[in-house]
């Protein structure tokens, strides 16, 4: 568990307050509950509205909807880390005898398979899953509808595929995985796969008249990886503060941060917007969030997060449309954002450094153009231009080379070249040749140095 941290100051929580009353009483929803999460931890947890003649709270049970896919990404990504499956596997590989057994994997992770968006017949989510006893009744005969790869199509009949995977690759019903596998690690003791008191009860908000309709809360079936998960604005901070860091017990840090990074194409009027492995992205006044919406009927939730700020926020109501929950955890994270921005971590020497790695650090040129190299305290390097921006963080492989893990150079290998005396000469970095000297005429740069050096003009 992270630190305790510094609580938030008077005027931020009211900020918070101000803005969770302002979208309950617009969104007219009869009750909200919302979280901020900082440094891995709750800072802020309050309600607007009632259930019960009783104000909301941390412990009260709500839907979460399509946040249930974010869970579902999670204990697939588990099975591609122990090398059970590959993100690039076809689905009958693992789970044969449906129509869609082309679409990969990671394909339906991300919504590129180009399958349907709902299942045929009446509308899964205010139905029975009993409606739907196999997965032919959640496909139909012929469930594409783009070319795969070509677009994002979200799919709910595609996670619910995921959830038959993990359940014939675990052995297992999947809600039973979750909770051995990821609920219980995460001390998320109030999220259930149906209501557990106490907890809210689903309602529409006549368009015309403050009135209030019952939704049903059925247990969908074999669609129940797409959204039918109950949660808590406690058990969510605690979600959140997991898709920021990570924890070993569930995920490595750099399989969740694979979640987080886009996945699939945007649309082109869209750019703001965008979708990784069962993660929705966005990109609001300069800050990129990630987490996810959901919505069934009666239900609206969001969990969002900015890992650079090291702040998440969870939003859920009880109303079927009219809240705005995604804007509103946005709205509460930057708030605290920009009225408490992060302080940095104090600067402390790296505990140790292989002498090795030692020789690596400092400056190196790819042609003219600097860039630094820093061993890390996790035993990673990185790779980062001079001038700024994004760096490349690559980690070990176990044979003396290094593998990309994020941006440009993802994948591709580092590695180090020695000369005849067992210096290093040189860096390869997918054929990117890194000197010690800008173009160093005794190092084997692509296309050669010319032999008159630099010139003065």
């Amino acid at each position: 568990m992270s630190p305790i941290p510094t609580p938030l100051l008077p005027e931020t929580r009211r900020a918070l307050v101000h803005r969770l009353a302002t979208g309950q009483v617009a969104g007219r929803a009869p009750s909200v509950v919302a979280a901020v999460v900082r440094d891995g931890r709750p800072v802020w947890v309050d309600g607007w509205g009632a259930v019960d003649g009783r104000a909301p709270d941390g412990n009260l049970q709500y839907r979460i909807g399509s946040i249930t896919k974010t869970f579902m990404a999670v204990l697939v990504l588990r099975l591609r880390d122990e090398g059970r499956l590959a993100l690039a596997d076809p689905l009958a590989e693992h789970l044969p005898g449906t129509v869609a057994g082309e679409a990969t994997i990671g394909a339906l992770l991300a919504h590129t398979a180009g399958l349907i968006a709902e299942t045929p017949g009446p509308w899964w989510e205010r139905t029975p899953g009993a409606l739907r006893p196999a997965l032919a009744d959640v496909l139909g005969g012929d469930p594409q509808v783009h070319p795969a790869g070509q677009r994002h199509h979200y799919s709910n009949p595609g996670y619910a595929l995921l959830g038959a995977l993990v359940q014939r690759v675990r052995g297992q019903e999947w809600g039973e995985v979750l909770r051995r596998e990821v609920l219980e690690p995460l001390e998320m003791t109030r999220t259930t796969l149906l209501p557990v008191a106490p907890h809210a009860t689903g309602w529409a908000v006549h368009p015309w008249a403050d009135v209030l309709l019952a939704e049903p809360a059925v247990d969908t079936g074999l669609m129940a990886p797409a959204g039918q998960l109950w949660s808590t604005a406690t058990d969510l901070a605690r979600f959140a503060a997991f898709l920021i860091d990570g924890d070993d017990r569930v995920l490595h840090p750099d399989t969740v941060a694979q979640m987080r990074s886009p996945a699939s194409p945007s649309e082109a009027t869209d750019w703001d917007i965008g979708y990784g492995l069962g993660m929705q992205l966005l990109r609001r006044d300069g800050r990129l969030l990630a987490g996810h919406t959901g919505s069934m009927p009666g239900f609206v939730a969001t969990v969002w997060v900015s890992p650079d700020d090291a702040l998440g926020a969870v939003v859920m109501g009880n109303v079927t449309a009219g809240l705005s929950a995604g804007a509103l955890a946005a709205d509460l994270l930057q708030t605290v954002a920009e009225r408490e921005p992060r302080i940095p971590a104090p600067w402390r020497p790296l505990p140790s450094v292989d002498p090795q790695l030692l020789d690596l650090a400092g400056p190196w040129y790819w042609g003219p153009a600097p860039y630094v190299l820093r061993p890390q305290a996790d035993g990673f390097l990185e790779l980062a231009p001079l001038s700024g921006g994004h760096g490349t963080r690559l980690r070990p492989t176990g044979d003396g080379d290094w593998e990309g893990i994020n941006g440009y150079f993802a994948g591709e290998r580092l590695r180090v070249q020695h000369d005849p005396t067992g210096a290093v000469s040189h860096l390869d970095l997918g054929t990117f040749i890194f000197t010690r000297q800008p173009y160093n005429p005794v190092t084997p740069v692509p296309g050669g140095v010319d032999p008159a050096g630099w010139q003065a003009r």
